[in-house]
């Protein structure tokens, strides 16, 4: 998949495809369907398939640094999400104040038509754009015979009889239900990013960890998780994870992904980690000593161990 960062990256070579907009936070089953649909009409229409996001995502940059809702999927991770699904392009939009004070027409003259010369648009049932979201699915319509392109929405996607949405998501991440945000996104809830180094306080605890670079400001899960590990070769090692701010350890406030792989001998440092989140232990807790804290940790390895066990073997 082509990614194409900001519009003045655009070459006359984009110009006519079919396109989908939106957020895409998670890339969740509803999102996964308007995808489809998205390449089904591409290839009917021998046309390349454009997918169209933000970043930062519009309520990120509304908030200016205020308390906002915890991303589901950052960057890399959506990107993969994305490509996994066959689109041959993905535009990628800097959410700025240009883009957040231009108004529905001149978001579709410039890059919807200009840009991208779109033949075929499909978005989401509840899609909003435009300078204080003035635009909607009769704008696009009106606008698609004016400039000669077709707009169609998306069909409703249901779990359960209740609309898959990145909120509903995020509800079951934060209650530790990580079977029931699976059902929602397709595949279970993971964490992407690099191993750097760390303080080595885990390697003098006996618990050696791998430190993620966490790339966001905020996370929709804190606490002590079992997980399980892929790295950058392929290879899955099951392990303990703290994602958090490590209250007992002089924190600085940042939210740190610090993994501990059960039975592991190796170097991880500089390699690309894919952690998934299989079930919660418990929630973050201070410690008045570091005696205290590997107590902790011992038990978090067994409870995490005793619940490995116990899972069904087609796990």
């Amino acid at each position: 998949m082509e990614l194409i960062r900001a519009l003045h990256n655009l070459r006359p070579e984009h110009r006519g495809c079919v396109a989908t907009i939106g957020n895409f936070d998670g890339v969740h089953l509803g999102h996964q369907t308007l995808i489809r649909r998205l390449r089904e009409e591409a290839a009917a229409r021998e046309l390349p398939a454009c997918v169209i996001s933000f970043d930062p995502l519009p309520h990120e940059y509304f908030a200016r640094g205020q308390d906002f809702q915890a991303r589901l999927t950052y960057f890399r991770e959506k990107y993969h999400a994305i490509a996994a699904l066959g689109p041959e392009r993905f535009l990628l939009l800097r959410f700025d104040q240009q883009l957040a004070s231009m108004s529905p027409a001149d978001f579709i003259r410039t890059i919807l038509v200009e840009g991208l010369g779109v033949r075929h648009l499909i978005v989401g049932d509840d899609f909003r754009f435009g300078k204080k979201r003035a635009g909607d699915y009769a704008t696009l319509s009106d606008a698609g015979e004016h400039y000669g392109f077709s707009v169609a929405p998306t069909d409703t996607v249901c779990v359960d009889n209740i609309r898959v949405s990145s909120t509903r998501v995020r509800e079951h991440l934060h209650a530790g239900d990580f079977a029931g945000a699976a059902r929602l996104l397709g595949r279970p809830f993971a964490i992407e990013g690099r191993v750097i180094y760390g303080k080595q306080l885990g390697r003098e605890l006996g618990y050696p960890t791998a430190n993620i670079q966490m790339k966001r400001h905020k996370t929709p899960v804190h606490g002590i998780f079992v997980v399980e590990v892929e790295t950058a070769d392929g290879q899955h090692h099951y392990g303990m994870a703290n994602l958090g701010e490590r209250p007992s350890v002089d924190s600085d406030g940042r939210t740190l992904l610090e993994v501990h792989l059960f039975d592991f001998r190796g170097n991880l440092y500089g390699q690309h980690l894919k952690t998934v989140f299989l079930h919660k232990l418990r929630g973050e807790q201070a410690f008045a000593s570091l005696a205290e804290l590997k107590a902790a940790i011992a038990r978090d390895e067994q409870n995490a161990r005793q619940w490995l066990a116990a899972r069904p073997a087609s796990h």
